[in-house]
């Protein structure tokens, strides 16, 4: 297991489009994110126990802020590599979890360079600009104690979701979230290319 943080990303990046399968077999794309003043990217995963301490905390989010902000999660490791994080794994994180909204896979990896991923869980918030444009707000941890929630004392995901729906300026301060490197496909590399 290798500990990653996520890379800095500067605020207004734009979301890169994406149409994905979500393990119910539904294709999801960017677009179906256009009435709610937020979107919530999350790419993440089954095994990495960084994404498993996660999942409680960005369902409890998901509950909460359900009315005013879309959320959408990406598996973009390479299952070859990790078995655990297969399309039927991922069908049976959304039954533990009660996972309520799409759980995708990123099976070419396309997206998660697109959005400059590289750790599970990297947390990408957007503000809706409306004509199906979003820009990045917050990019960096869900809270400052990620192994007890008990000791938390900043719950920085929860106050940058408030600050979007509530159109205020972006939290300045951003922490980078940390967790398992991305699996990334082994490229085969021919003699003489």
């Amino acid at each position: 297991m290798t500990l990653v943080n996520s890379d800095k990303i500067p605020l207004g990046f734009l979301a890169p489009n994406f149409e994905l399968q979500g393990e119910d077999g539904k294709i999801y794309k960017l677009a179906d994110s256009k009435d709610k003043p937020g979107l919530l990217v999350i790419f993440t995963c089954n095994h990495c126990p960084y994404a498993q301490a996660a999942w409680p905390l960005i369902v409890d989010l998901y509950q909460k802020y359900k009315d005013q902000v879309d959320f959408v999660a990406i598996n973009s490791n390479d299952s070859e590599q990790i078995p655990d994080d297969s399309v039927q794994k991922m069908s049976d994180l959304v039954i533990e979890y009660q996972v309520r909204f799409p759980y995708l896979v990123d099976i070419e990896q396309k997206v998660a360079r697109a959005y400059q991923a590289t750790c599970t869980p990297d947390i990408f918030l957007f503000k809706n600009l409306g004509e199906g444009q979003f820009e990045l707000q917050y990019h960096g941890r869900i809270n400052d104690n990620w192994q007890h929630p008990e000791l938390v004392t900043e719950n920085n995901l929860d106050q940058a979701i408030h600050n979007v729906i509530n159109d205020l300026d972006p939290i300045l301060n951003q922490h980078p979230s940390m967790g398992c490197s991305i699996k990334w496909k082994k490229m085969d590399i021919q003699p003489g290319s």
